[in-house]
């Protein structure tokens, strides 16, 4: 399994490689409000939006995630509190034996 991931990990960088090697050419970036503009090869523009892309997706999924989490703290703190009333009961049932003394 490890070794199919890491075929498939070399197959993806070399085709980002020749992608990147591909489209070198400068292109030039601006933004709305900003009077500057940069120019950047292609490539890093593409990879860039791609990253803000995948960042902004993960954003998402981390904020719609919360409900889950919040419950699996709150399952977690029921279950330990739980436990300790079992292992009450279970003392109370079930007193230790208390060391006799030998009569000397």
């Amino acid at each position: 399994m490890r070794f199919l991931f890491r075929l498939a990990m070399l197959v993806v960088a070399i085709v980002l490689g020749v992608f990147a090697v591909s489209n070198r050419g400068t292109v030039a970036l601006g933004l709305w409000p900003f009077p500057d503009v940069v120019e950047l090869p292609l490539y890093l523009v593409i990879f860039g939006c791609l990253l803000v892309g995948f960042l902004a997706g993960e954003m998402a999924a981390w904020v719609s995630g919360r409900h889950w989490r919040r419950e699996v703290r709150q399952s977690a703190r029921r279950i330990a509190a739980l436990e300790r009333e079992l292992d009450i009961a279970r003392a109370e049932r079930d007193p230790a034996p208390t060391p006799t003394r030998l009569a000397g």
